[in-house]
């Protein structure tokens, strides 16, 4: 009798745990994220410390001053993205072909979050109509990953088939791995960027459905 209560109670508590746990997960994640933020943009930063300095010249207070310094900021993304829309983004890509992406390291680095962005931004969907989410069975029947398949067209090593795919990381995918594996091991998984996305960047958390 004892023994079927604590079980009972057990059950409850373990319903509850499980409803709050999404939740929890989420509010960690979030927390992490402004964690993060703060340790990048945040007023002790060197950025923190460079916004502050757009807005010293109109208040003392150094918090104050970060706040306006990154308004003033914000405000200056307006005038961006419209010049974007009305045909700098062009010129921006050339730039940064020319710069950044020649530059050691860093060009490695811009390169993947800029793939990144590109998955998130749908309107720029010419690099991402090119890729398709598939499974990957390794060994033909082992793990199974969720990947991205950039060419459908298959590449012959020592005379058999290939697909090459990305495998990204999770939370942030601008990393990961390429590996071409057999075109037997991959299967087209019935699924859209977006949910892809939110799959790696939830950690798993958004089920996939295979």
């Amino acid at each position: 009798m004892f023994r079927r209560s604590f079980n009972s109670i057990a059950t409850t508590w373990l319903a509850g745990l499980l409803a709050l746990l999404p939740l929890a997960l989420s509010l960690a994640f979030l927390a992490w994220l402004v964690s993060l933020l703060n340790t990048l943009v945040g007023p002790g930063s060197f950025v923190g410390r460079l916004f502050a300095e757009l807005g010293h010249p109109f208040v003392s207070s150094h918090l104050l001053a970060w706040l306006l310094g990154t308004l003033v900021l914000l405000a200056a993304l307006y005038p961006l993205g419209l010049a974007v829309q009305l045909g700098l983004k062009g010129p921006l890509r050339r730039l940064s072909d020319r710069t950044l992406r020649r530059i050691p390291l860093l060009g490695n680095l811009y390169g993947l979050a800029d793939r990144f962005v590109g998955l998130l931004d749908q309107k720029d969907s010419a690099d991402l109509a090119a890729m398709s989410p598939v499974w990957c069975f390794f060994g033909g029947d082992g793990a199974a990953v969720l990947a991205l398949r950039p060419n459908p067209e298959p590449l012959q090593i020592d005379g058999r088939d290939y697909y090459a795919i990305l495998v990204p990381s999770a939370p942030v995918p601008v990393g990961g791995g390429l590996l071409y594996v057999p075109v037997e091991w991959v299967k087209p998984a019935e699924i859209g960027m977006d949910r892809f996305t939110s799959i790696y960047v939830s950690m798993g958390i958004t089920p996939p459905k295979p």
